[in-house]
This record gives C-alpha cells, sequence and structure tokens, in this order.
C-alpha cells in the first residue's frame, strides 16, 4: 500500500480508536465498528472467553460481520463442540478455514507429527502453514478485521489499541475489548450466560491445538501452557504468540 494510502487510514483509525475508547458499552461499540467501515468485516475466533464474548455482542448488535475460525486439523474435541453450541446459540455461522492440504502434508513428510517441538522454528514453520497463511487467505478482500485481544492477556499486547491499521494484514484491525480486565470478562460471560470451551474449567486459560496446549499451575501465567516445552533460553521463545498477531506500538503503525 503506497505511504500516503497508510497515513491516510492511520487516521482514520485514530478517529475510531478515540470514539470506541469513549464508549463503555460493547454491543455500542459493535454497532460503531460495523457504522464506520464499509466493505467486508472479519472476526476470526479461536472460540476462548474472548472471542465469545465478542461473538455475543456481534449477535446483540446484529451486526453483519463475518465469522471464521482457523480449523488447524488439531483442535480439541470441546473446541469443535463449542463451534456448534455458539451456532446453536446465536444463529450465527461460523466458517471453518482449513490450511491447504499440500503444505500440511509437505510440513509433515519434512518434520514428521510432532516435529514442531524440535525448535522454535519448527514450531513457528507449523503455525505459519495451519494458521497464518489460512489467516491471510480468509481476510483477503476484506475492509477491516476484528479480534478478541486484550492487553491484560500478556505483555506483548499491552499496548494495542482499539483500532489501528495493521500493517502485516494490510487492513484496520479493531480490538474490541482490549481495555477488558479478567473480572470483566468473566461477569460479561456470566452475565449473558455465553457459550464457553469446558476446557477453561479444567485450568485451559488459552486453547490452542491439543497438541500443543497444557492445563497451567497455580501462580503460571495464563500463557504458559502454550508451547510449554519450549525452555527460556531458546530463541523466540519467550513471546508466546504463533505469529497471527504481529504486535507494534502505535506509533509505529501511524508513522508513514
Amino acid at each position: 500500500m503506497p505511504q500516503d494510502a497508510i497515513a491516510v487510514q492511520s487516521d482514520t483509525t485514530a478517529t475510531l480508536d478515540a470514539a470506541l475508547a469513549a464508549s463503555d458499552d460493547l454491543v455500542d461499540r459493535l454497532k460503531l465498528i460495523r457504522s464506520a467501515i464499509g466493505g467486508r468485516i472479519a472476526f476470526s475466533t479461536s472460540l476462548g472467553l474472548e472471542d465469545q464474548a465478542v461473538l455475543h455482542a456481534i449477535s446483540a448488535a446484529n451486526a453483519a460481520i463475518d465469522i471464521f475460525t482457523l480449523d488447524t486439523g488439531r483442535h480439541f474435541i470441546e473446541t469443535l463442540e463449542t463451534v456448534a453450541a455458539s451456532e446453536a446459540r446465536y444463529g450465527l455461522k461460523i466458517r471453518l478455514v482449513a490450511p491447504e492440504a499440500s503444505e500440511v502434508q509437505a510440513l509433515t513428510d519434512r518434520d514428521g507429527a510432532l516435529g514442531f517441538r524440535n525448535s522454535v522454528a519448527a514450531r513457528k514453520a507449523c503455525c505459519d502453514v495451519r494458521k497464518v497463511r489460512p489467516l491471510a487467505k480468509a481476510l483477503s478482500g476484506a475492509s477491516a478485521w476484528v479480534t478478541g485481544l486484550r492487553r491484560e492477556q500478556a505483555a506483548s499486547r499491552s499496548a494495542i489499541p482499539f483500532a489501528a491499521f495493521d500493517r502485516a494484514s494490510g487492513l484496520v484491525k479493531l480490538n474490541p475489548i482490549a481495555d477488558w480486565s479478567l473480572d470483566r470478562l468473566e461477569a460479561f460471560i456470566g452475565e449473558y450466560g455465553v457459550p464457553v470451551n469446558p476446557l477453561h474449567a479444567r485450568g485451559f486459560p488459552s486453547i490452542g491445538c491439543a497438541t500443543c496446549t497444557r492445563a497451567i499451575k497455580p501462580g503460571e501465567d495464563v500463557r504458559a501452557g502454550r508451547w510449554w516445552w519450549e525452555q527460556e533460553g531458546d530463541a523466540g521463545a519467550a513471546q508466546k504468540e504463533c505469529g497471527l498477531h504481529v504486535v507494534a506500538t502505535p506509533a509505529a503503525e501511524a508513522r508513514p
């Protein structure tokens, strides 16, 4: 995208960011997003608590938003059951976006079934094939991308804005519950009886692929159960991200 176009996008998203910050109601925030942005708005959901709250608000706002989840082929059965329960509750379709079969085959031929545990680079290669590339395909042609990211989730997410131009995807990226605490999220889930993945009650605050996620121990970071075999000294292991969300500072995003 040309630099002048990026600057225009940044100005537009700064205005929307301020408007979202001024509202304290999630349903109103979704209405603001839908009214401010033309074209297809895509919501990528992992079916976690955050995304389930956003899904509820999309339904309550009657917002025309394309909803999909990345079907990596290695989900817990409980995650797939949450997809079905959510569709039944809200009458909304959650598209399953799968990776290219040929790319998965090439990856497993090279690294084996559990080769992603051999190094951080191998793990990221698996995430790239099963998540990052399918996400790019699903977002193609969209005007904006809605997520359930919260600042409190991890140190790497502590400065995420409500709205910003995301250079990695080339889209306006929207994080309508960026400022929510876990207490507020859980209260919202309870108040509206939002369907949740039963694994959350079994010590899984962050749920990814079944091969890459374990329950956490008392006192551990909420993302400690993701890729738990990686050691602190391993290059790239400290940031518990799969590559879907490239974190940048607001100043960097706005800079042409």
